[in-house]
């Protein structure tokens, strides 16, 4: 056979889509196509079912190609087919020695950079032995006071080899100053090395509410950083917008998409009116993005990103090459469970893989048990093996935008730039990023955001899987043993504030060229630590209303945390009887269903098989020691046996009684019974798990 003889399709009749909605119809036997087969994203973009040629254009290709405007398909022409993306670990050990082991064990089996987190002290900017840095001191992250704290947590790390990404709040200037102090002492050239230093002042301020000095003058240290950096260590940068404040409040891809462009558009017009010229600037500027694991709204935001910056960057007259967007990913915070967390390996992998495939340039796993304490050995391990699957056995880093073409891909792309470009100019119409921050614009949408996604998640529409689904109450997490925070709290604070800064006046008034930076890298080589880099630069504060943290399995988790409070307090535990009417047949699913939907609040659903008449299951629901049950069959057995059944169970003093299933026209016959509520597919899960523990004698807090 000759490859001429081999036509794909060619034996089949073509197709149209009217043709294709006419046989799908048929199988929804009068259910409305559009309510069942379309699905509307939390921007309002429409997800269609099937997407064909007409949904994207063959010719003209606006995605362009790889390494050229608009770098939708990827940054630069190779992708990473030649050195993959970058596998960035997190270190968050408070103590420095032990994140240093950490790290080193990462980058022996396979991780390519560090992603350093310093402690909530070193990021408001505040001595462990100060009043206010005694409670942050260790908390969710690396305790870095000052260069010999910074010296440990990076011994034997060769930094020309392996970037440092520094997360360091407000604080990222006095940080970065430690970072160039420690190059200097080993006598590393800045030039040989890459980093992002990670000043990201407006993020900062979203993320806590406030800033030890105004904005403006924080965008001018900012920029005095960038230029710095632009001297001594062209290969780093100094400036990485991060949108985990908002996306962690609970932002849609589309408003994460919209703060990062108008952050960046805010750090574009400080670092230029600095005197940078605009390609400097830009390549100064990196991003992270948090990823969920809604695998193609996270490819779409990445390219759609690239995109949108490549706009922005040659309205501002960069040039072509200074418009590629470098783009880092994290797994998101939002998305993680305390319950169930093995789960949280299926996100994070699909969230990976979604980053991979969308071409950011570094990818950070955050471990499956992050929302439970410190990770441990495994869970790092797994962390890492995750990113070495994907790019080892899957070859994703053999491909150059993997999916490009794909009708649905280039789209969803499309539409969310459009409808992101629009949620940009709206910040930029009310002033600007900083203005949007303080006025509320920012908050308010994300809070209607939320809104829609609470209300979702309540009713399952948006399923949690191990929390609002299929959850297991047998379950035993894994302990994490905490680290002795006083013992760390007090080695950090001896010697604390031994250095006296002086000279930092003048270069702090002028900042802007790189002086003020200058400046305090000799104070961080003299001894300095962050909180007196940050006393000498503090100012007038600036505040806004912070973003709040959500998570969305804590919806739940609060729930099944209050029936295991309840029962570790020598209470019965929350319980409900099943009962369940007929054989195995006719209650199994709606029994299933029960089950899983009681028990993600803790309450354990007590099933001793079916029953062919009331009496039976009067007698088993006394010996189960329960006080409220929920009826389970098919709707046959329901209109023969509900009834009584109901009717027996209350009798037999049952305080409230469900029934499992929609009751449709049946409702005012069942609840004359004596069923008091029902359970079904759509309804709000989360009010009447609250309200029954409640019955229960369960408090939620």
């Amino acid at each position: 056979m000759s490859d001429s003889d081999l036509i794909l399709g060619g034996e089949f009749a073509p197709v149209s889509y009217e043709d294709w909605v006419a046989e799908v119809e048929k199988v929804l036997k009068g259910a409305p196509f559009d309510k069942k087969m379309l699905h509307r994203t939390y921007d309002g973009i429409t997800v269609q079912p099937i997407y064909t040629r007409d949904d994207w254009p063959a010719d003209g290709d606006p995605s362009g190609f790889p390494g050229a405007a608009p770098f939708t398909r990827a940054r630069t022409a190779d992708g990473v087919v030649q050195a993959g993306w970058d596998i960035r670990q997190e270190a968050v050990h408070p103590d420095p020695a032990v994140a240093n082991k950490m790290i080193l064990t990462d980058l022996a089996k396979g991780t390519t950079s560090v992603l350093l987190r310093l402690d909530q002290a070193a990021r408001a900017g505040v001595s462990p032995a100060a009043a206010d840095g005694s409670d942050l001191a260790g908390v969710d992250g690396v305790m870095v006071t000052g260069l010999a704290d910074l010296e440990r947590a990076l011994a034997d790390v060769d930094l020309t080899i392996a970037p440092l990404d520094l997360e360091a709040g407000e604080q990222a200037l006095p940080a970065a100053a430690l970072y160039f102090a420690l190059l200097s002492k080993r006598g590393v050239a800045a030039k040989a090395c890459q980093a992002m230093l990670g000043a990201d002042p407006i993020g900062a301020l979203a993320g806590s509410g406030k800033l030890a000095t105004n904005v403006e003058t924080a965008l001018k240290r900012m920029a005095d950083l960038a230029n710095y950096v632009a001297e001594t260590a062209p290969g780093s940068r100094a400036v990485t917008v991060d949108t985990a404040a908002y996306h962690t409040a609970g932002a849609s891809e589309a408003e994460d998409l919209a703060v990062a462009m108008a952050t960046g558009v805010a750090y574009l017009r400080a670092l230029t009116a600095s005197g940078m010229s605009v390609d400097d600037a830009a390549g100064q500027i990196a991003f992270r993005f948090s990823v969920d694991c809604d695998f193609f709204e996270t490819i779409a935001k990445l390219r759609a990103a690239r995109r949108m910056w490549s706009r922005i960057t040659a309205a501002s007259g960069a040039s072509e090459a200074a418009q590629a967007m470098w783009a880092a990913a994290r797994t998101a915070e939002r998305m993680m469970s305390r319950v169930d967390p093995w789960v949280n390996i299926l996100r994070t992998s699909v969230a990976a893989f979604a980053a991979a495939l969308g071409g950011a340039d570094a990818i950070t796993v955050e471990p499956y048990d992050a929302a439970l304490g410190l990770p441990d050995g495994t869970s790092l391990r797994i962390a890492r093996n995750i990113q070495h699957l994907l790019h080892e056995e899957s070859s994703l880093n053999k491909v150059i935008d993997p999916s490009g073409g794909s009708w649905y891909v280039e789209s969803l792309t499309d539409q969310l730039a459009d409808v992101a470009w629009h949620e940009f100019q709206a910040i930029e119409a009310c002033g600007g990023i900083v203005v949007a921050l303080r006025t509320g614009h920012i908050a308010k949408a994300i809070d209607h955001t939320w809104d829609q996604r609470k209300k979702n998640l309540a009713r399952r529409k948006d399923p949690l899987t191990g929390v609002s689904e299929f959850p297991n109450i047998t379950e035993k997490v894994p302990a994490h043993a905490a680290p002795d925070l006083a013992a760390l709290r007090t080695a950090a604070s001896r010697g604390a504030d031994a250095v006296v800064l002086s000279g930092l006046g003048d270069a702090a008034a002028v900042a802007g060229d790189g002086a003020l930076t200058a400046a305090l890298v000799k104070a961080a080589g003299a001894g300095a630590t962050i909180a007196q880099m940050a006393g000498a630069l503090a100012g007038t504060p600036d505040t806004v209303t912070p973003l709040p943290a959500r998570r969305f399995a804590a919806l739940f988790e609060r729930l099944r945390d209050a029936s295991l409070a309840h029962a570790a307090a020598g209470n019965p535990a929350p319980k409900i009887f099943e009962a369940n009417i007929g054989s195995i047949a006719h209650h199994t699913g709606r029994a299933t269903f029960a089950k899983n939907f009681f028990e993600v609040a803790g309450i354990e659903a007590v099933n001793t098989g079916g029953f062919s008449d009331a009496g039976a299951c009067v007698a088993a629901f006394k010996d189960s020691g329960c006080r409220i049950a929920v009826l389970c069959s098919s709707d046959k057995l329901y209109g023969e046996h509900a009834v009584p059944f109901a009717q027996a169970l209350k009798a037999a003093g049952c305080e409230f009684l469900f029934l499992a299933g929609a009751p449709g026209d049946q409702r005012d016959v069942y609840t004359a019974a004596g069923v008091d509520d029902f359970i079904f597919l759509g309804g709000n899960v989360l009010d009447t798990l609250e309200q029954t523990l409640d019955r229960l004698g369960v408090r939620v807090p």
